[in-house]
């Protein structure tokens, strides 16, 4: 922004130059055209005074005509110098206000972006923090089949040692020997097609 403000101000300095020199050569010019004009007056006085009455007046009246000229020639200067100078600050206020207007958008964007980018940011945590919190409850209820199906293993390996024991032993009877040998059958099955 403070380059373009200086930019514009050097614009500024450098048209407000431009027009004093103007001016000045103008002016300038002017004046010798004022001088020049006198100085042809006066020749024409010195030349007419001989002749009479009448060139003085003729005289006069082109000095007269020269003076109104040359004041003509220096207010014409000086109204393109203010128009000149008038179109400078114009310039610079058009230049501001586009730089403003540009500063104004380029910022609302970064605005924008930034904001979007913030809620992307929260979107996407919230979807990290749904899916940890998802996978522990799965993990969870994993957990707890793997510890139910183990825990029903250690039972039925309980069961069928305590029915072998009572087999070997010779303690239960042909009934319960037929069915703890069925039963101990199974429990070892299970045990093994569990490991």
């Amino acid at each position: 922004m403070t380059s373009n403000q200086e930019q514009a101000s050097y614009r500024v300095g450098e048209a407000k130059g431009h027009t004093h020199e103007k001016t000045g050569q103008v002016m300038g010019a002017a004046k010798d055209k004022a001088y020049e004009a006198k100085d042809r007056a006066a020749g024409l006085a010195g030349h007419a005074s001989g002749q009479g009455q009448g060139a003085t007046d003729a005289a006069n009246h082109k000095a007269g005509e020269a003076k109104d000229a040359t004041s003509q020639t220096a207010q014409a200067a000086k109204d393109k110098a203010a128009g000149t100078a008038q179109a400078a600050k114009e310039k610079t206020v058009e230049s501001k206000d586009q730089a403003g207007t540009f500063l104004g958008e380029k910022t609302e964007a970064a605005k924008q972006k930034a904001a979007e980018t913030t809620q992307y940011a929260q979107d996407r945590t919230y979807d990290a923090a749904q899916y940890a919190k998802e996978s522990a409850v799965a993990g969870k209820d994993k957990t707890g089949s793997v510890l139910q199906q183990a825990t029903e293993t250690v039972k039925g390996a309980v069961v069928g040692a305590k029915d072998a024991v009572v087999n070997t032993l010779g303690m239960g009877g042909d009934n319960a020997g037929n069915g703890t040998t069925n039963d101990t059958t199974t429990a070892t099955g299970k045990i093994a097609g569990d490991h």
